[in-house]
C-alpha cells in the first residue's frame, strides 16, 4: 500500500482557470471564448488580463463553436468554455461538422460534468459526454483528477494540434498530485503498485480508488491503482501490462457505463486479452437534484462501491 494524503481541496474548474491564465501569459495565440458563464468556468482572470483575447458570445454555444473553428483557421488556439452539457449535447453537430471532421485546433473545455454538479439536477448533469466525444474521429478526450492535474492538462493541450475535449467539475476535491507535474496526453499514471487487481480510475473517481486501495490493503488485497486521465487515446500498453500481472480489473468513472472508460477497456480486453472486469459507473440512468456526496452514494460511485467491485471481480478471477 502507498500512502496518499492531501492538505487541501479545490475544484478542478479552478485548475482550468489557473492553467488558462498561465497560457495567456506564455502563448499569445491562445484566445478564450465563453457562453455567458465566465465566473462558473473561472475565466475571469484571463478576461481581466487579456480583454482583447477574450470573447463573450452569450448563450449561443453553437455560434461559439463556429467562431472557434474560424479562429483556428487563422492560427489562433481557441479555448471554449461552458458547462459540459452545453459543450457537447447542445452543440454536437457543430463540433462534428466544423471541428472534428476537419481536425480544427479547438480546445473544448467543459465544467460541471457528472452528478457532482448536485442540485442543478438531471438536465445539467451530463453523464454521456465522454462517450459522445470519444466517438468522434480526431478528438482527444481528457478527464483529469484534481486541481493540479487540470491546470497541467490545460497547459499541455495548447501544444497538441487538433481538437481536444477537456472535462472538469464544480465540487472541491482533494489535491493529491504534484503542482509541478508535466502532463503527457495519452500516458496513464500508476499511483500504487499491486498484484491482485488493477483499478483503472478517471476524474473524481481516482481519489475514491485510492481510498478503496487502502481499505483493500487492510484486507490483505494488493490493488494497483492507475490514473487514466486520457480517455482517448487510451494508454493500451499500460492497461495490458497491469492486467497481465493482476489477471482482473475494475474501472471507475463518474459517467455512464455505456461509452465511458470501462467500455473502452472492455473493448480492448475483448480484442486482445479476455479478462474479468467490473465497472463502477452510472448504469443507464439520468441523475437528479441532490447533494453531490449523496448522489455519488446513490448512483454507486463511492469508495465502498469500488471496494465491493474489487471483491466481486476477485471471485471471477
Amino acid at each position: 500500500m502507498t500512502k496518499y494524503t492531501f492538505t487541501e481541496k479545490q475544484d478542478t474548474r479552478s485548475g482550468f482557470g489557473a492553467g488558462l491564465l498561465e497560457l495567456g501569459r506564455t502563448n499569445s495565440k491562445v484566445v478564450a471564448l465563453c457562453a455567458d458563464l465566465t465566473g462558473s468556468l473561472k475565466m475571469g482572470d484571463f478576461k481581466k488580463e487579456f480583454p482583447d483575447r477574450f470573447f463573450q458570445v452569450g448563450i449561443a454555444e453553437a455560434n461559439m463553436m463556429g467562431l472557434a473553428a474560424g479562429m483556428s483557421i487563422n492560427g489562433l488556439i481557441p479555448f471554449t468554455g461552458t458547462f459540459a452539457n452545453f459543450s457537447t449535447g447542445r452543440v454536437y453537430d457543430q463540433i462534428r461538422q466544423s471541428i472534428a471532421y476537419s481536425e480544427k485546433n479547438v480546445k473544448i473545455c467543459a465544467s460541471h460534468a457528472g452528478v457532482t454538479l448536485g442540485e442543478d439536477g438531471a438536465t445539467h448533469q451530463i453523464l454521456e459526454d465522454l462517450g459522445m466525444m470519444k466517438m468522434l474521429p480526431n478528438m482527444t478526450v481528457i478527464n483529469p483528477c484534481d486541481f493540479n492535474q487540470t491546470k497541467a492538462a490545460t497547459i499541455a493541450i495548447a501544444d497538441h494540434h487538433g481538437p481536444v475535449y477537456l472535462r472538469f467539475g464544480r465540487p472541491k476535491v482533494p489535491i493529491f498530485t504534484p503542482d509541478d507535474q508535466q502532463f503527457e496526453i495519452g500516458r496513464a499514471i500508476r499511483f500504487t503498485e499491486g498484484h491482485d487487481v488493477s483499478i483503472f480510475a478517471t476524474g473524481h473517481l481516482l481519489w475514491h480508488a485510492i481510498e478503496a486501495e487502502a481499505k483493500l490493503a487492510d484486507q490483505g488485497i494488493s490493488a494497483e491503482v492507475i490514473n487514466i486521465h486520457t480517455i482517448k487515446p487510451l494508454d493500451q500498453q499500460a492497461v495490458l501490462a497491469s492486467i497481465s500481472k493482476t489477471k482482473c480489473a475494475v474501472s471507475a468513472e463518474e459517467h455512464q457505463l455505456n461509452g465511458g472508460l470501462g467500455d473502452s477497456i472492455a473493448q480492448l480486453l475483448a480484442r486482445t486479452q479476455p479478462t474479468p472486469l467490473e465497472m463502477v459507473g452510472v448504469d443507464d440512468q439520468f441523475g437528479e437534484s441532490g447533494k453531490p456526496a449523496d448522489l455519488m452514494e446513490k448512483y454507486g460511485l463511492s469508495t465502498n462501491d469500488i471496494f465491493e467491485a474489487v471483491l466481486k471481480v476477485l471471485e471471477r478471477k
